[in-house]
């Protein structure tokens, strides 16, 4: 009740149009569509449940990102053939997650040194967000592999040129996100990923106490 009493309207609409299409699937023996649907409805909960769990509160766009990624592209784009309607849906979907998983990758380094910058370089944390784009990359095409596998998907679409085609989109998004992160400790302007990174670390200060406290000492 926290959950739905906490979110925004458009992701409630989203969950909502999720759960009655799964139930209507399942109604209609649509095997494949009802559990595309049940799949995207539960990744995109999982942000603010592992959120709930761990204490940490996500700024609203964040949450609305993630809902509206995870209905993109596995709901439009594998339940109503987003991918080969668009031919750039695929391409954009893959920079964009590239760039969300790893300015995550950054804000969760950072806070492993309690929002020191001091405590490694601007680069090498930059540098490890990159690495985490490029993982979470990977595992994906894993995962598409699976479901191509063992449902008779078509997630790969054209195999090798595919997947590697995603993996260079990956590693550009990721060059994104690392350098967004290596600008903002670098006290230079990151624009507005740069904008959210700040937005983060603000409403989660106890996670970044030492970030917090060496800024009040540069005042």
């Amino acid at each position: 009740m926290k959950l739905i009493k906490d979110s925004s309207a458009v992701m409630l609409v989203i969950w909502a149009l999720l759960l009655s299409t799964a139930v209507i699937a399942l109604g209609l023996s649509r095997w494949s569509l009802a559990f595309v649907s049940f799949a995207t409805l539960a990744l995109s909960l999982l942000p603010p449940l592992l959120a709930a769990r761990w204490s940490l509160r996500l700024p609203l766009p964040f949450l609305l990102f993630t809902t509206l990624f995870f209905f993109a592209s596995i709901f439009l784009g594998e339940a109503f053939d987003f991918y080969e309607r668009l031919w750039w849906w695929d391409i954009a979907l893959h920079g964009l997650s590239a760039i969300g998983f790893g300015l995550t990758g950054f804000l969760f380094v950072f806070m492993l040194f309690e929002g020191d910058r001091f405590a490694a370089p601007p680069s090498a944390i930059a540098f490890i967000s990159f690495c985490v784009a490029m993982t979470v990359g990977a595992i994906w095409e894993v995962f598409e592999y699976s479901m191509d596998l063992s449902f008779g998907l078509n997630m790969q679409k054209s195999g090798l040129d595919d997947t590697m085609g995603d993996l260079i989109v990956d590693a550009l998004g990721g060059l994104v996100a690392s350098l967004t992160g290596y600008f903002y400790l670098s006290g230079s302007t990151a624009g507005l990923l740069g904008r959210g990174l700040g937005q983060f670390i603000a409403m989660n200060q106890r996670l970044y106490r030492k970030y917090k406290d060496r800024a009040k000492v540069k005042k």
